[in-house]
């Protein structure tokens, strides 16, 4: 049952990521596409650390970590 919700989750931020990128191809102004590059980065953390949850496996985890550490910077 969490599997299929885990599975359901991803194609939902999957969704977003991709509205994202069509934001960034045809976003209206600078601030559009700006901000809809900040939030494809957060849909790609939230995607790595549900594969990673899916995968049962830590090395995803610490590696979105490290992403978003970096992001912040």
């Amino acid at each position: 049952m969490i599997l299929i919700a885990l599975y359901i989750t991803i194609a939902m931020v999957t969704l977003a990521a991709l509205l994202n990128v069509y934001r960034v191809i045809k976003g209206p102004d600078a601030p559009d596409r700006v901000l809809a590059l900040d939030t494809l980065y957060v849909n790609a953390i939230a995607l790595i650390v549900l594969l990673g949850i899916t995968l049962q496996t830590r090395m995803y985890l610490e590696s979105a970590l490290l992403i978003a550490v970096m992001g912040f910077v």
